[in-house]
């Protein structure tokens, strides 16, 4: 079965840089999407960014330019760059995964839909303060 693991979150001040890692083990479709969501206190799960088995990604629209998601294969992990980092990006951060397929929806911010994705981790916590 499919085991996420996230790590790199922390505290850091707006305008600062993180990175994100999702350990990926027992994946082994050769057709798959991956994905990170952000969940704050009182907000609804919403989708940040999203790669496919074949590199395609996508963002939400207030993360374009900023976050940039990636994946190494040999390392099996996923990552999130998390760069020009604002108040308002502060949450709970979520990596998933979807196996067997490379498709998923969108949700109206441009980012992947939650409800795609069948395998979560436990989350891993950024603070960003102004």
């Amino acid at each position: 079965q499919v085991q996420l693991v996230e790590s790199g979150g922390g505290s850091v001040q707006s305008g600062g840089s993180l990175r994100l890692s999702c350990a990926v083990s027992g994946l082994t479709y050769s057709r798959y999407c991956m994905g990170w969501f952000r969940q704050a206190p009182g907000k609804e799960r919403e989708g940040v960014a999203s790669i496919d088995s074949e590199g395609v990604t996508r963002y939400a629209d207030s993360v374009k330019g900023r976050f940039t998601i990636s994946q190494d294969n040999a390392k099996n992990t996923l990552y999130l760059q998390m760069n020009s980092l604002k108040p308002e990006d502060t949450a709970m951060y979520y990596c998933a995964a979807a196996a067997g397929r490379s498709w998923y929806a969108l949700d109206s911010r441009g980012g992947p839909h939650p409800a795609s994705f069948g395998v979560w981790g436990q989350g891993t916590q950024v603070t960003v303060s102004s």
